[in-house]
């Protein structure tokens, strides 16, 4: 029933800006649970941002200051602001949503930062 369909991914050089965005497709009565998750090749899934009960937002100590994660609940849209990138940040982002209590993701999309 939910859907959730990424954008924004790409190339940029250390220093320099990304912006990803996630939008949900179904039935859904909330929004207040939502998060990004990122990937390197060969390593674990690792948490970047949340945002927990609408309510508050916590991120991963290497983005703190220069990532921030964002939502539009008119849209069913979330957004993950990066600024100040670093070679560091390349993965594969997913975006995350908490709804019926069950976890929906999305496809993933892939940030890659070098110069």
């Amino acid at each position: 029933q939910v859907q959730l369909v990424e954008s924004g991914g790409g190339l940029a050089q250390p220093g320099g800006s990304l912006r990803l965005s996630c939008t949900a497709y179904g039935s859904i009565s909330d929004f207040d649970n939502i998060g990004w998750y990122r990937q390197a090749p060969g390593k674990q899934r690792e948490f970047v941002a949340i945002i927990v009960n609408g309510d508050s937002a916590y991120y991963t100590d290497s983005v703190k200051g220069r990532f921030t994660i964002s939502r539009d609940n008119s849209k069913n849209t979330m957004y993950l602001q990066m600024n100040s990138l670093k070679p560091e940040d390349t993965g594969v982002y997913y975006c995350n949503l908490k709804w019926v209590y069950v976890d929906h993701w999305g496809q993933g999309t892939q940030v890659t930062v070098s110069s």
